[in-house]
């Protein structure tokens, strides 16, 4: 087992009670056969190499303002680093319980938790996760074009994206997208007597109109494309997700200085995308491989 963490000078300087307590949760569950490296950078950051659920039983409870985590997909394929859930219900069940319940346990009460998984799943997800938390937030649909696909059904190009939040008032920044073409909306005003919006007229009785050029982003993204094979960020494995995308997440669902957790951490995508929206981190992936490509790409941007 090794944990590294990676230390901020300015952390240190304005928040060095946050950096002790995830420093103290952390280098809990080091043992006599663990070793610890020490590295400058600009956030905090702490990634285990190792079971997700043995590094989640070490964390203090409460502790973490967002969990992000790209889940296994149950499609049962070996994918030569790791050996994926098969889709069967007691599979799913079985991992995915005991799990969610340390994630539930570890989220602060304003906390979201956001899972992103394959259509195969969601439905034994959802099940598990509306009985521990309630009712669902959001249930996003990223829509990405897909370089293959299978002659014998309609391709898949999709993922689902569940959001809950672990009590009634949490983290929520809206975003909005400029639109490709501006539209003509009316002028709507609130009427006191009538306690509802009307539409505006001007002083000649006539509808006041605007040319809206942005809206609030909604529950299907299909703005973010999947990585292309060619592409500069693209590496050497297979789930990893674009920067663009996470950070769509992180930019919604928490603040700059909050927690982020990612317990399935695979290429580090959500290492990278908190150093730059400057959130502390913690992850941990079961695949060695993951976790020296994730320091890796933390490492290139520290120096």
């Amino acid at each position: 087992m090794q944990l590294t963490v990676v230390l901020c000078e300015v952390w240190v300087l304005y928040f060095p009670k946050l950096i002790k307590d995830l420093m103290i949760n952390n280098i809990q569950m080091l043992n006599s056969n663990s070793s610890a490296h020490i590295l400058q950078s600009t956030f905090l950051c702490a990634v285990y190499s190792g079971d997700n659920l043995e590094f989640m039983a070490t964390q203090s409870s409460n502790s973490i303002d967002l969990i992000y985590c790209d889940v296994l997909y149950g499609t049962g394929r070996n994918f030569g680093d790791y050996q994926d859930l098969k889709p069967i219900r007691s599979e799913i069940e079985n991992h995915y319980k005991p799990r969610i319940n340390e994630m539930y346990r570890l989220l602060k009460q304003d906390g979201v938790i956001v899972l992103q998984m394959d259509y195969k799943i969601t439905h034994w997800i959802r099940l598990i996760m509306d009985e521990l938390f309630g009712s669902i937030q959001n249930q996003i649909i990223w829509d990405y074009e897909k370089f293959c696909g299978k002659g014998s059904s309609l391709k898949n190009n999709h993922d689902t994206i569940l959001v809950y939040s672990k009590g009634d008032s949490y983290t929520f920044n809206k975003l909005f997208y400029e639109k490709d073409k501006p539209k003509k909306q009316t002028v709507r005003v609130w009427d006191s007597v009538q306690k509802k919006a009307v539409q505006k007229k001007d002083e000649n009785g006539k509808l006041m109109y605007y040319l809206q050029t942005d809206a609030a982003l909604d529950d299907v993204w299909t703005d973010i494309p999947n990585i292309n094979p060619m592409a500069k960020e693209r590496l050497n494995y297979s789930t990893q997700k674009p920067v663009e995308l996470i950070k769509r997440i992180v930019l919604i669902y928490s603040n700059e200085g909050d927690t982020v957790a990612d317990f399935y951490l695979g290429s580090g995508t959500t290492a990278v995308v908190c150093q730059e929206l400057n959130r502390n981190f913690i992850g941990c992936d079961i695949n060695e491989k993951a976790v020296q490509l994730a320091m890796s790409r933390l490492n290139s941007r520290l120096f």
